[in-house]
């Protein structure tokens, strides 16, 4: 682990030598992929600089013990001791984590689907609430939310909803939500005061470039019609909206919510990006069963992730046994600890498989 520090540090040196070169000023896409990677190997940096350090106050302290006579000043050199040691058993634990290969995914903007399950009209009922879910969890980080196609039903809920979210980090907080969402209470529609069970499914699939998914534009149909639902003066007048076939794999995609027939023809592309990916990504964790037993949730799409049980006020992640009695603030966008906790497990599955 060291020496992969070391070689670190020495290219984090170098990356600081090179941007104070008056050439790549003068090169915008050096530039940009230089102070990328100087980004990201800064938290690794200043931890292992700070381990150094600490492990020096430690040579300095046992040092200075060997000869210290006075009892006040020896117990002041025990306790900062104490203090160094410690700190460096944080370092170590905290540089084994910034060491895990990063999924090369995390820094990418997601694209959503929510689409209602078992429960008909309450499901789209909660398929709408999770979209205002994570509309709002977004608003919090102050990211970027673009609604790309929605069926909506009368009384306010969603059969099926995407949408984009544009934001850095996106990804790498978001991925741990694909599953099957449960929810449990009493329908409004209920006279007998009977708790319902329904279901909604969530994909979270990350953006991805036109070079790391090539389409075959032979290979898609496009359809045009007019869009409905609410819109501006334009949309609902004009056949503006698009209906994207690829048929190798059947996948259809419509998007309407521009006013553009070109801006929703682009909008298809991506999300048809990001299916195909996602085909290909299920299918590597099919292949690959020990790794996927070595993450939190399988990724599978079929998989129970967690419960919202209203009467009891709880949110249960089942993946890791975590249960918060503050359902309100979850369903209003707060997500954090639910995410913080999703990340630290996935973390210590991975060093556990690292250490076997």
């Amino acid at each position: 682990m060291f020496d992969r520090l070391e070689d670190l540090l020495i290219r984090y040196e170098e990356i600081v030598e090179e941007l104070g070169e008056p050439s790549v000023s003068a090169n915008p896409e050096r530039l940009r992929r230089l102070m990328k990677e100087q980004s990201d190997l800064t938290p690794i940096v200043e931890a292992y600089r700070e381990y150094k350090r600490r492990n020096q106050d430690i040579q300095d302290s046992l040092a200075m013990l060997d000869g210290e006579k006075d009892a006040e000043m020896r117990e002041l050199l025990k306790e900062e001791l104490a203090e160094a040691r410690s700190r460096v058993q944080e370092l170590e634990t905290q540089m084994k984590v910034l060491l895990l290969p990063k999924d090369p995914n995390d820094d990418k903007n997601v694209i959503v689907e929510i689409r209602a399950g078992a429960g008909g009209d309450e499901a789209a009922l909660f398929a709408a609430q999770m979209y205002r879910l994570y509309v709002r969890y977004a608003e919090r980080q102050r990211w970027r939310v673009e609604t790309m196609d929605a069926e909506e039903i009368g009384i306010g809920g969603m059969k099926y909803v995407s949408f984009m979210i544009t934001g850095q980090g996106a990804y790498s907080r978001l991925k741990y939500e694909s599953g099957v969402h449960r929810v449990q209470r009493v329908p409004e529609t209920e006279s007998g005061g009977r708790i319902h069970t329904s279901t909604i499914t969530v994909a979270i699939m990350p953006e991805v470039e036109d070079f790391d998914v090539e389409i075959d534009m032979n290979d898609c149909r496009f359809d045009v019609f007019r869009a409905s639902g609410n819109g501006g003066q334009c949309v609902n007048t004009t056949d503006s909206a698009v209906r994207l076939t690829h048929i190798p794999t059947g996948i259809v995609i419509s998007c309407q919510d521009e006013k553009s027939q070109l801006k929703n023809k682009d909008k298809a592309l991506k999300v048809l990006r990001a299916k195909l990916y996602d085909l290909e990504q299920q299918k590597r964790h099919d292949e690959e069963a020990e790794l996927r037993r070595s993450q939190v949730g399988s990724g599978d799409r079929s998989e129970k992730i967690r419960t919202y049980n209203f009467p009891q006020g709880r949110v249960t992640d089942h993946r890791i046994k975590l249960t918060l009695y503050k359902i309100d603030s979850v369903m209003d966008g707060d997500l954090q600890e639910l995410i913080d906790s999703l990340t630290a497990a996935d973390q210590a599955a991975k060093l556990a498989k690292m250490n076997q």
